[in-house]
This record gives structure tokens, C-alpha cells and sequence, in this order.
């Protein structure tokens, strides 16, 4: 039983680790957060981000979703503006494991094992800019990073909700 409960475990800690986000966020402490109830996209700074036109709808679509969720009002006479910046990287996971194994053929006799495995996958990172319409100077930042392992399709969707959502999750800013 014991076996059981360890090998969930470490799967459990396995898959965490999988799909962990790295969300850090940056604000303007001067400004007053609450005084901003409208949003629109700022074009020019999206249309400056290099990846698909697939992938900048879903990541505006995921966006506006959870604004809206949060009480703001997307208009034409907006109080910030909303840019995005995405980027990539190759990562490369290398994992020395060592262990004993025990040879039934020889009595009292184990042996050391030690292995190498070696991954890679591609890790994004997702910059959501807010500005303020006004004085055209940035007031938020957030970035989310994590392994992309999602090609496409409905799960490559999930993924980009679920960088959005946990980087908005910051937003508004805990003030003093």
C-alpha cells in the first residue's frame, strides 16, 4: 500500500512540475488601479509580437475573457490599453538518477545503477502589458513562463488560457 501511495506521489509531483507557471508581475505603486474600469488592445504592440495570428487570437480572445471576468469593460474610449509580447527558448533538462538494484543470482550482492536522461522541450513566455490611455505609460506587467508542450489544438488552447488566467490573477495589484 505503502508503494502505491509513493508511486502516486511522485507522479502527482511529476505532472505538477509539468505544468507549473512562472508568473511575475511589475506596477507603477503611484497609481490607483481602481480608477480604471475600460480596456482595448493597443494594435501596434501586438501586431510587433512574432508568433501566429492563430496564436494572438487565442491569447486576445483568453485575455479579454478574464478582464471581463474581473470586472473591466472593453470600449472604444478604453482607460489603459492592453499589449502583449510573447518569446521562446530551447531548454534542455538533463537528470542524473542513482540507484541500487539487488541481483538474485549472487547472493548478497547489489549494484549500483546510474543513469542519464536527457529532455528537451520548448519553454514560452508571455508578457501582458496594460498602459495607460491617458499619459501612454505603462502601469502593469505581467509575464507567465512554462514548458510548451501543446502542438495544437484544444489542448495547445487550455495552455494559453491557462497562462493568461494565472498571470491576470495578479491583476489589480495588492496595494497599501
Amino acid at each position: 500500500m505503502k508503494n502505491i501511495k509513493l508511486l502516486f506521489l511522485v507522479f502527482a509531483v511529476g505532472f505538477y512540475s509539468c505544468t507549473t507557471i512562472r508568473v511575475t508581475t511589475d506596477y507603477d505603486t503611484t497609481i490607483d488601479f481602481n480608477s480604471y474600469k475600460t480596456f482595448a488592445f493597443y494594435k501596434k504592440g501586438i501586431d510587433k509580437a512574432k508568433i501566429s495570428d492563430l496564436d494572438k487570437r487565442r491569447i486576445l480572445k483568453a485575455i479579454e475573457s478574464e478582464l471581463i471576468a474581473k470586472g473591466y469593460k472593453k470600449s472604444k474610449n478604453p482607460d489603459m490599453l492592453v499589449s502583449i509580447f510573447a518569446k521562446s527558448r530551447k531548454k534542455v533538462n538533463v537528470e542524473r538518477s542513482f540507484g541500487y538494484a539487488y541481483d538474485p543470482w549472487v547472493p548478497f550482492y547489489y549494484y549500483g545503477r546510474d543513469r542519464v536522461r536527457v529532455t528537451k522541450h520548448t519553454e514560452g513566455t508571455l508578457f501582458i502589458d496594460l498602459i495607460d490611455m491617458k499619459d501612454k505609460k505603462l502601469i502593469w506587467q505581467g509575464l507567465g513562463s512554462g514548458a510548451l508542450r501543446a502542438k495544437t489544438g484544444p489542448k495547445k488552447v487550455e495552455k494559453i488560457q491557462l497562462f493568461v488566467k494565472e498571470i491576470l490573477s495578479k491583476l489589480p495589484p495588492e496595494q497599501k
